[in-house]
């Protein structure tokens, strides 16, 4: 059966209570209503779980941290509830054999720090995963973030549409490295990049809903924090998005999210039907 695997960052650091539970259990749903399986991915009681219960989603709400693939050993060994990033979501997906992952939207170069690069590009270059997301978070620098992701050698496909979404809107000014048409288009392409040697691939979803003035509130935010660095950056500058916007986009990210747990899961129908 076609399985969708899930990030949990966003349950325990991306978005606050109740928010973060609204998006997991829609991100859920939303694959099983397409015919297929999610596996939300965590680091529980010493074990790298794929498919958590209900009750490990509140576990990973209530108090966790954030896991990427080089805190994978230690979160393990020393029994932390760690909630994954992309990169270690993808890094499990692809040691359980699960080609298709959903996420709001993937890490990459920060604004004004071009030397802080999110772990999610190395890994999209060493696991054969197909993430669906809205693009790149919009507070990051997106122009060099494609740049990193076509060195890279990452597809990154557009689905039905031409430009890459950044992530509360869908214009950011940059083009797709291709566009895929629907779900069916969207299943040979990618059995297509595997068969000749890619591994990760990007598929960039608009986001079904957009947010008023996002980029003047991502350049208000960036300015505003830019001495915070490392893992602090994405939780500390999407806090400020939302206080910025009065809570808008949080609703927008919640949307949009479950939008792409909903196409990735047609989307891994479409490619075990192939």
């Amino acid at each position: 059966m076609p399985v969708v695997a899930l990030e949990t960052s966003i349950v325990g650091q991306g978005l606050p209570h109740p928010h973060n539970l609204r998006a997991a259990r829609g991100c859920e749903a939303a694959i099983r209503e397409q015919g297929a399986v999610p596996a939300t991915v965590a680091v529980l009681d010493g074990e790298l779980r794929v498919g958590l219960g209900d009750r490990n989603l509140e576990r990973i709400a209530s108090g966790s941290v954030k896991v990427s693939p080089r805190d994978l050993g230690p979160a393990i060994a020393h029994g932390a509830a760690g909630a994954t990033t992309v990169a270690a979501t993808m890094r499990a997906a692809a040691m359980a054999g699960i080609r298709f992952m959903a996420t709001g939207g993937i890490g990459g170069v920060h604004r004004g720090h071009p030397e802080d690069e999110s772990a999610d590009l190395e890994e999209l270059a060493r696991s054969p995963v197909a993430v669906f997301c809205a693009g790149a978070k919009i507070i990051l620098d997106l122009r060099l973030t494609l740049e990193r992701l076509e060195s890279l050698t990452v597809p990154v496909l557009g689905y039905a549409c031409d430009e890459f979404p950044a992530f509360y809107t869908a214009h950011s000014g940059c083009p797709v490295s291709a566009r895929v048409e629907d779900a069916g288009d969207a299943a040979r392409t990618i059995r297509a990049a595997w068969a000749t040697g890619s591994r990760g691939i990007v598929i960039a979803l608009p986001p079904p809903r957009e947010l008023e003035g996002a980029e003047s509130l991502a350049r208000q935010a960036a300015e505003e924090l830019s001495e915070v660095s490392g893992r602090e950056v994405t939780p500390r500058l999407l806090a400020r998005m939302a206080e910025l916007s009065e809570g808008r986009s949080l609703d927008v990210n919640v949307e949009l999210v479950i939008n792409n747990a909903g196409v990735a899961a047609r989307v891994a129908k479409a490619y075990s039907q192939l």
